[in-house]
């Protein structure tokens, strides 16, 4: 089973989750903005990208601008501003085991199938 941390709203998103139901791929659909990872799950799905909290942000989200712009924060102090705030989470995720891989460009995620 392949999981997809989904924002229906962005176009990326859409994109990469059409494109795995293209490939017949059993998808779980995580709309991450009404069900927000738990600060372990952030963890987890970090290290299964191999990237740093920091590195998962939108930086160009209003909320990030007006309240973390500038800011320095620690990788568990980032992973409770994302779960806090999680329209600052890079999206899509697309999780396959051990593996995962950010859907920009959407084709990107068909290294970890």
């Amino acid at each position: 089973m392949v999981k997809i941390y989904h924002n229906k709203m962005c176009s990326k998103s859409r994109q990469t989750l059409e494109l795995l139901q293209q490939k017949g791929v059993e998808v779980e659909v995580v709309e991450y903005l009404k069900d927000t990872p738990t600060e372990e799950e952030l963890r987890d799905v970090l290290t299964k990208l191999n990237m740093k909290p920091d590195q998962l942000l939108r930086k160009g989200e209003k909320v990030y601008k007006e309240n973390f712009a500038g800011q320095t924060h620690t990788d568990p102090e980032w992973i409770r501003i994302m779960v806090a705030h999680p329209i600052l989470i890079e999206r899509p995720i697309v999780v396959h085991g051990n593996k995962a891989a950010i859907g920009r460009p959407p084709e990107q995620v068909l290294s970890i199938l």
